[in-house]
């Protein structure tokens, strides 16, 4: 059924608000949607100063921040709330079951874009904050927030702006919601993030496209090159062959390992989920440790010859391969970067030539498991859900986490209320609704167990 507004209980308020954010299509990276970005920025704005928080929206050259904040409380913590109210674009339209800017409720989930990633998640914390002060309770703590618009687009504008506003968002912990549980049912707080840094291979042969016939056996195909390149990164047992490339790798602690086999995982369930026939990854380790602990080389797009329909037999000029590294705590991006040159020097067949093209990079990240604030996480956790959150890794990256824990030199604290299934990125993106409103608990929970620190 289509999401319509309810009789005001706060949870059904709490619903409603949700709909109305979710229904500004912010897609950042689609100029044609700039102003429902805008408008997303300003219906934030909106909330926090319908509470009677402190508010400041600071432009960049993109979109805007909207920053909003407690009053200060003396001797007690300072907390700040990081999330964005920007959005993927939706295609493909097609795979939607209902249109992705038109909420709607089916089973107890709210199916929309940016349900999960992030506007839902972000805005328990804000309920939370706003419904203390609406009952007229002090809270124990300072809280800022930090909402922006440009996360799905790399948070360009934000890291340019980080330095400067280091007094502005000073804090003792960064609180994120932007991840999920580990299982349903299995809440989870996430300790560490692998980093990353993106590549282009271009592989150039001839000067034009050439018939396969005429020249076929008698120059590199650039497809084949490229082929030959990138399948040298990677041997059969999962191990990446650039030089240098294990050299900084940490090895996992036997305290961790223990407490990820524990967890209720298995390679069948895993393989059944994402739709393939068998799991692979580097020997000797488990599926979670390698997706969550371990560095990898991955190809995500190629581009090469004839790409409509039917067949044109030809040797293409030049062949493509997008690819990134996700790298582990202590990996340098730029160290990876030049070991790959290395790398394709000693593996590029003769006939062709080649450019590689370097883009984005961070750092992994990795919290203390035993701070005082991740004690105070899992209290809060254990009243909402009913029951202890695992600690886990994340195999994303989400660069501003090291950029805050380096630059405000803060403890961050990674909370996930959504589902692994929730499909962030993809059509019929949804948030389960008992999750929303367990997020909102949990967040007024933690921001009490903060304040007696």
């Amino acid at each position: 059924m289509t999401a319509t507004p309810a009789r005001d209980t706060p949870a059904q308020r709490h619903v409603n608000e949700l709909i109305e954010w979710l229904r500004i299509p912010s897609v950042s990276s689609d100029p044609r949607h700039a102003p429902d970005v805008h408008a997303a920025a300003d219906w934030v704005l909106k909330k926090f100063n319908a509470a009677g928080l402190e508010t400041e929206l600071i432009p960049t050259d993109g979109f805007p921040l909207v920053v909003a904040q407690t009053p200060p409380v003396p001797g007690a913590p300072v907390v700040l709330v990081y999330g964005h109210y920007d959005v993927q674009p939706p295609e493909p339209l097609a795979k939607w079951t209902s249109p992705p800017f038109e909420p709607t409720i089916r089973d107890g989930n709210l199916y929309a874009r940016g349900a999960t990633d992030d506007k839902g998640q972000v805005l328990t914390h804000i309920q939370s904050v706003c419904d203390l002060l609406a009952r007229g309770e002090t809270l124990p703590l300072q809280v800022k927030f930090l909402v922006e618009g440009e996360e799905e687009v790399g948070s360009q504008n934000l890291e340019a702006r980080l330095e400067s506003l280091r007094d502005r968002l000073a804090c003792d912990c960064v609180v994120i919601s932007d991840s999920s549980q580990y299982a349903d049912g299995v809440p989870a707080i996430t300790y560490g993030l692998r980093g990353i840094i993106t590549f282009e291979l271009e592989v150039t042969g001839p000067n034009r496209d050439l018939h396969s016939g005429s020249f076929g056996g008698a120059v590199m195909n650039p497809g084949i090159a490229l082929a030959r390149m990138m399948s040298s990164l990677v041997d059969s047992s999962g191990r990446i062959q650039i030089p240098g490339f294990y050299d900084d790798v940490q090895s996992l602690a036997a305290d961790e390992r223990d407490a990820w086999q524990k967890l209720p995982q298995d390679d069948a369930s895993f393989a059944a989920e994402t739709g393939v026939c068998a799991t692979f990854g580097e020997t000797g380790f488990t599926t979670d440790e390698r997706r969550w602990a371990r560095p990898t080389v991955n190809i995500n797009g190629l581009v090469c010859g004839h790409q409509g329909d039917g067949v044109k037999t030809i040797i293409p000029s030049s062949a493509l391969a997008k690819f990134s590294c996700r790298l582990v705590p202590d990996q340098a991006p730029e160290k990876i970067a030049a070991g790959l040159r290395e790398h394709f020097e000693r593996h590029a067949p003769v006939g062709i030539t080649w450019t590689l093209s370097i883009g984005h990079g961070a750092d992994a990240f990795l919290a203390d498991r035993d701070s005082r604030f991740m004690q105070a996480a899992r209290d809060a956790i254990a009243s909402a859900f009913g029951r202890e959150p695992v600690l886990i890794r994340e195999g994303g990256s989400i660069p501003i986490v090291t950029q805050f824990q380096q630059t405000l030199g803060c403890d961050c604290l990674l909370l996930g209320w959504g589902l692994a299934d929730d499909n962030a990125h993809s059509p019929d993106e949804k948030f389960r609704l008992d999750d929303y409103h367990r997020g909102i608990q949990a967040s007024t929970m933690l921001w009490k167990t903060i304040g007696k620190l």
